[in-house]
């Protein structure tokens, strides 16, 4: 077998999984969504468990299985894959969000883009707040608990009645970050994403967004909200894989921030002066820095297998577009909003939402682990906790989806 040919062209316009993403395509052209029939899971469940890991697509997984090949028959016929569709995932990505390529660095998880913030802007040094609330990421919260054992003021707001927070009403002079998940991973509440900017920014402070429940299953404009920082795995909405995400920062921000960490993806430049036939230098490297975003935050070797995998999602979101996915859903949530409180399960998701995710609780009458075993037999997958529950249906699920849920659980 001749090693495989992954140019950028090759690997996102021809080759294995062409099929597919004319597929897309053409469906995008006749605004049609893609059916179950694109996606294996729906062979062996009916998967309402979205939000936990998004099953990839068949072409995303004949993209993976390429760029395997491609590996292991040495990769030598391109040594440009790496530099060429790492570049157009990175510029696919900012489409998605509205954003400059230059303000997206990889990163290996939504986690790990929270804790650069948090260390670049040295919190926990310096006096001053960070604002958050009781439905961000429990890893956050835990971060900056324990950032406040190091002297830093956390505000945390609870959520209402309604099931929804405004820790906007914690921001002061002295708050230095806002740190949020658009869309809460608990109930699916969003926030109002410009709402919090401005009055983050009328106090000259900075927001942070986790928006791995967010970006592509609604609609994200980093420009319009103003946000400063926004980090996102690729492993739930985005239909790529885990160990790799990324990290967006505004670029009027990112001048002002410390380098926390150091890598040799951060070099724009570098010559060695130390080996046969190298021009004379007094030290054994001279290098210059990147100045953009990855050049910040990137540090070393990333997955290309998952690159390989969001060579074919992410162009295949932006043809299809949140807004197309979001409205899709809706209504599928709304018979979950109207039907389950009928089985006697209380909602925990504001009525007007239109996130990905709504939740529901349920009081002792309810068995969690009779719950289990009529999901379990009907071959139905949700988030199943001990006292509530999470559904989170995609572009693949239909009302028959719903319907066999609302079946199992009455």
């Amino acid at each position: 077998m001749k090693p495989m040919d992954l140019s950028r062209r090759k690997l996102l316009s021809g080759t294995a999984g062409l099929a597919c993403l004319q597929s897309a395509s053409a469906a995008a052209a006749n605004q049609e969504l893609p059916t179950k029939s694109e996606f294996t899971v729906a062979r062996f469940e009916t998967c309402l468990n979205n939000a936990r890991w998004h099953p990839i697509s068949i072409g995303a997984t004949r993209a993976v299985q390429q760029y395997l090949e491609y590996k292991a028959t040495g990769g030598g016929a391109n040594p440009n894959y790496s530099t060429e569709v790492q570049a157009e995932v990175k510029h696919q990505f900012a489409k998605l969000i509205h954003a400059s390529a230059s303000e997206i660095s990889f990163v290996p998880s939504t986690t790990v883009g929270e804790n650069l913030i948090a260390a670049s802007l040295e919190l926990g040094r310096h006096k001053g707040n960070v604002v958050t609330d009781a439905l961000h990421f429990e890893g956050s919260l835990y971060q900056y608990g324990e950032l406040a054992k190091q002297g830093l003021e956390v505000r945390i707001a609870r959520p209402s009645k309604d099931w929804r927070t405004q820790p906007e009403k914690l921001i002061d002079s002295n708050t230095k970050l806002v740190a949020i998940s658009l869309v809460s991973m608990i109930n699916g509440f969003q926030h109002d994403l410009k709402a919090i900017c401005d009055a983050a920014h009328a106090h000259k402070a900075l927001v942070y967004v986790d928006a791995v429940q967010a970006i592509g299953a609604v609609p994200v404009d980093v420009q319009a909200s103003g946000v400063d920082f926004l980090a996102c795995s690729s492993y739930k909405w985005l239909m790529g894989d885990m160990g790799l995400g990324f990290l967006y920062v505004r670029a009027s921000v990112l001048e002002t921030l410390k380098r926390s960490q150091y890598g040799f993806r951060q070099l724009a430049s570098m010559q060695y002066h130390a080996f046969p036939y190298d021009p004379p230098g007094e030290a054994v490297m001279d290098w210059t820095p990147s100045n953009d975003a990855g050049g910040h935050f990137e540090v070393g070797t990333i997955s290309n297998t998952t690159v390989a995998c969001l060579s074919h999602s992410l162009p295949w979101i932006n043809r299809i577009g949140p807004a197309q996915i979001q409205a899709h859903r809706l209504p599928l949530l709304k018979k979950l909003q109207k039907e389950l409180p009928r089985l006697g399960f209380e909602p925990m998701t504001p009525a007007d939402s239109t996130s990905p995710i709504v939740a529901f609780a349920f009081g002792p009458k309810k068995d969690s682990a009779k719950l289990a075993q009529r999901l379990r037999q009907a071959k139905v997958d949700i988030a199943l906790y001990d006292h509530r529950i999470r559904i989170s249906p995609s572009v693949y699920n239909d009302a028959s989806d719903v319907d066999k849920l609302l079946e199992a659980l009455s």
